[in-house]
């Protein structure tokens, strides 16, 4: 039996744009329109209606040998590195699917890992850069800091070379100096001669360093309390938490006071801590605090004695 009608299919209208399209026929010559292969084109002038689909499909790689976690991005952008972590890493000894170079491929990588680490720095400025944030990472490490007060020195560190600070001045000095300013920035009760312990410079430098920072860059370095102190030279003194707590407490109300204005604030603290431990029965020797904050026992006297005529409670 002859066909006399044209065939039509019913087309669910909730169904994507291409089928849409299909039903509909080709905009220009009316011909018959179909979707082969995520494209959808007239059979009759050949005009494409739709191609290139996106695909929402999962797209997972392995990153690094020996995971097998998978995941459909690379590592993320960080200051801590002079690219932004956009470095390219060669491989040594497998391939992307996992088998064993030989020797020849080897030498091959080796030489073409040589040759990257000479290209990868295109000027001095970005060669010290390098050098500098790597000192920022070491220092950072070895004081135990998060995360964030890392990438916080890095961009301290970049902001330096973008204001042309470096010029004239040791690359450590203002390596340690940044790391020092994100501690300040951060409430980070670590003292500039900790910091020096680490820095590949004398204090004096790092002390240059930071003023110049403070100074060109503006920081919003608030004013460091005794009560940020505490923990750590309760932790020294190995106290326990009732003396930690009863040394935050005074700390606290002689800052409302206003006792605290104009004094070191690791010496106030060690004060603070020594009165703590006399009122809990433990008799810590002043000699032994004023060695743990690195200040002279004259020190803790004068601000015990504050305390007391105070009246803190």
């Amino acid at each position: 039996m002859p066909i006399t009608e044209p065939y039509e299919r019913t087309v669910d209208e909730s169904i994507p744009t291409a089928h849409t399209a299909e039903q509909a026929g080709c905009p220009d010559c009316g011909g018959h329109v179909v979707t082969s292969d995520g494209e959808t084109a007239c059979v009759d002038c050949g005009l494409v209606l739709d191609d290139q689909r996106l695909d929402h499909g999962p797209e997972w790689h392995q990153y690094e040998e020996g995971n097998d976690e998978r995941g459909r991005t690379g590592a993320p952008l960080t200051p801590a590195r002079h690219d932004r972590g956009l470095t390219t890493d060669i491989g040594r000894y497998r391939d992307a699917n996992g088998n064993e170079l030989d020797g020849t491929k080897r030498r091959q990588l080796s030489r073409l890992r040589r040759e990257h680490e000479r290209g990868r720095l295109q000027s001095t400025a970005e060669r010290n850069l390098a050098y500098g944030l790597g000192d920022v990472r070491r220092i950072v490490s070895a004081l135990g800091l998060p995360t964030a007060v890392r990438d916080r020195s890095c961009t301290l560190f970049r902001s330096a070379q973008d204001a042309d600070l470096l010029r004239g001045r040791s690359i450590e000095a203002i390596a340690a100096a940044s790391v020092y300013a994100a501690c300040r920035c951060n409430r980070l009760p670590h003292p500039i001669e900790e910091v020096g312990e680490y820095a590949r410079c004398d204090t004096s430098g790092l002390s240059n360093a930071y003023r110049v920072l403070n100074r060109d860059l503006e920081l919003p370095t608030p004013p460091l309390q005794p009560a940020a102190h505490v923990p750590r030279l309760a932790a020294d003194l190995d106290a326990d938490d009732a003396i930690r707590h009863r040394a935050l407490t005074l700390a606290r109300q002689a800052a409302d006071a206003g006792l605290t204005n104009g004094v070191q604030p690791t010496g106030f603290a060690a004060a603070c801590l020594y009165e703590a431990a006399r009122e809990h029965g433990r008799w810590l020797t002043q000699a032994a605090v004023a060695e743990v904050a690195d200040i002279s026992t004259r020190t803790i006297q004068h601000h015990r004695d504050a305390l007391c005529d105070a009246d803190i409670r």
